[in-house]
Order: C-alpha cells, then structure tokens, then sequence
C-alpha cells in the first residue's frame, strides 16, 4: 500500500513548476501501476497548449474555471468544479484558465516525472527500465 499527501511531494523532484503551471506528481511510472496521478495547478490567464501523443489523460477540474479548445473542431467547452475532459483520441488542445484551476490528472502510460514538454506540446514516451528511465 502506498499513501502519500501533497505535502511529501511540494519542493521535490516530483513537484515541477513552470510559468504557466505547477503540477505534483503523486504516483508515477516507478509504482508501477500503470497509469500516473497528478495534481496540476494551471494559472490563470495562461495559454496551454498541449498534445500527448504518447500518453492518454484524463483531468478532473476540482477549483477555479476555464475553457478548453480542441484543435481538430475548433469546439470550445468550459471547464469548472466537477468537470471532466478525456483525450482518449491523443487530442491536439488548448486550456485557457480564467482563474487558477487546480486539477487531477490520470495519465497512461504513466509517466517518470522527468518528461519535458516537446515544442508540439508532447511528452515523450518515457519508460521505467528496472534500473533507469528509458526514452523512446
């Protein structure tokens, strides 16, 4: 059995912070369990755009209000409290917050928490070799 809080990772390897958001990797690929869980905190009048073309993710909005636009359609939808985006189809997208929007994110495959945000917006497929991440 694994339980961490959100205090064990603020400040640590697992704890990335950039200008438009900060995100707290709680589970990652080394438990191997096969998915990843994030808390993610995207600041508000930020642009973000993202593309996981390695990784399916889910996010669950838990604060603060914001849209979302997918690429492909040029469709727009809103995001609050409770609200729920899937990007089952590896979705070019774009989050735009309002507010500061603090989220929880599911990622498969997991990631390592060393993956970096490609030009594209794409993370890398990174996977847990048993004694080192390997990139692919």
């Amino acid at each position: 059995m694994i339980v961490r809080h959100l205090s064990d990772i603020e400040d640590t390897d697992a704890d990335i912070k950039t200008p438009n958001w900060r995100s707290k990797r709680i589970v990652l690929a080394k438990e191997k369990v096969g998915f990843s869980v994030h808390e993610t905190t995207l600041y508000a009048g930020t642009v973000n755009d993202f593309w996981y073309a390695n990784h399916i993710e889910a996010v669950f909005i838990v604060e603060g209000e914001g849209e979302i636009l997918d690429k492909a359609t040029g469709e727009v939808h809103q995001l609050k409290p409770g609200s729920l985006y899937l990007l089952n189809n590896h979705d070019k997208h774009q989050v735009r917050p309002k507010t500061d929007m603090r989220t929880v994110c599911v990622f498969n495959p997991p990631v390592t928490g060393r993956e970096v945000h490609d030009e594209n917006g794409v993370y890398p497929l990174v996977v847990e070799d048993d004694d080192e991440a390997v990139a692919s």
